[in-house]
């Protein structure tokens, strides 16, 4: 008798939408569950010797390895580090593992691992250990790389979804989906100076500006697989509150746009890995938005939407004058995309 295809993994199962919840709950908690994973952050939050630290781990599979914008080197170091930066730590140390495809080619491997040491360099953040693997996985561009981050919670960053109250503001650090959307491009050999660029970089920056604010922030997060829509749908839920967004609001650059009615993809979708969601105080968040526009690359930072009672939807409210609500995908054409 043949296997269910509800019994098995597909890439899906990998995209950070409805599948990917799902084979959450349905295997990894139940096994793993504990107070840090019930969180569901993206870095866990724990104490030591009184003092409050962060910790992530991520993989990353981008297909092609080099895209304009970045590399899988560039891409894993700035995703660990993002994902700490907005859990409210300072990065202090990572890890790095790879698993490396029979075949590749050593000058391929260290044009990656370059990339990765100018990046941490340039955070004055060392990679402090790792491991390596040889795997014959007939492809000699499979390469996968974990990383894996510690940093220091700062004191008066108290972050959670369940902070979220009607009336709050949802605000974006720039324009987003550019980083799947170059993806994309370099997939279907787009060539050009207006083909899309990744977002990726580093939010350390940006983590600076928003310090004094910290008292009024609800929660960040860093809107990577299933990009913005996914991003506030999960902390819709989280928060138990409704996000009504405005369309005119958020800024999707021309090429972007381009290549996602290109492919028939909702560009709120499509990841980024250089933009911050923040959900804030109303009294703080138009000097959020100007203190986010002072750091390069966030001067499109803009109030998208706002919170309201509900029961943790999503709400579009579109340049026509309509409103659509946005869903957690249950699929993906876009595999390998961080």
């Amino acid at each position: 008798m043949g296997k269910n295809a509800h019994d098995i993994i597909i890439s899906s199962h990998g995209d950070g939408g409805l599948l990917s919840h799902q084979l959450l709950q349905e295997i990894f908690l139940p096994c793993f569950n504990n107070e840090w994973l019930q969180e569901q952050g993206d870095a866990a939050l724990v104490s030591f010797n009184g003092q409050k630290l962060a910790m992530t781990t991520d993989s990353f599979v981008v297909s092609p390895l080099f895209f304009k914008g970045g590399d899988i080197g560039k891409l894993a170091v700035c995703g660990t580090v993002n994902d700490l930066v907005v859990s409210g730590a300072r990065p202090l140390w990572l890890s790095a593992a790879f698993i490396l495809p029979a075949g590749m080619e050593k000058s391929e491997l260290k044009k990656v691992v370059q990339s990765m040491q100018e990046t941490a360099n340039s955070l004055n953040l060392p990679i402090v250990t790792g491991d390596t693997k040889v795997v014959d996985s007939g492809n000699p561009s499979n390469l996968f790389i974990n990383t894996t981050g510690i940093g220091s919670v700062y004191p008066q960053a108290r972050f959670h979804p369940a902070y979220i109250k009607p009336g709050d503001v949802v605000i974006v650090s720039g324009s987003v989906g550019d980083h799947g959307a170059a993806i994309l491009a370099e997939r279907l050999q787009f060539t050009g100076e207006k083909t899309p660029t990744s977002d990726c970089a580093p939010l350390t920056r940006l983590a600076e500006k928003l310090k004094p604010f910290y008292g009024g922030i609800r929660v960040m997060r860093d809107p990577t697989r299933g990009g913005l829509a996914t991003t506030l749908i999960e902390l819709a839920a989280a928060g138990a509150v409704d996000l009504l967004l405005e369309e005119s609001k958020i800024y999707v650059k021309p090429e972007v746009s381009a290549i996602a009615d290109i492919l028939g993809v909702d560009p709120y979708y499509l990841a980024s890995e250089g933009r911050a969601l923040i959900i804030a105080e109303a009294t703080v968040a138009s000097n959020i938005v100007e203190a986010l526009k002072t750091v390069p690359g966030a001067e499109e930072s803009s109030m998208i939407g706002a919170a309201r009672e509900g029961d943790g939807s999503i709400y579009l409210h579109t340049r026509l004058g309509g409103t659509r609500r946005l869903r957690m995908l249950s699929g993906t054409p876009l595999p390998r995309i961080c």
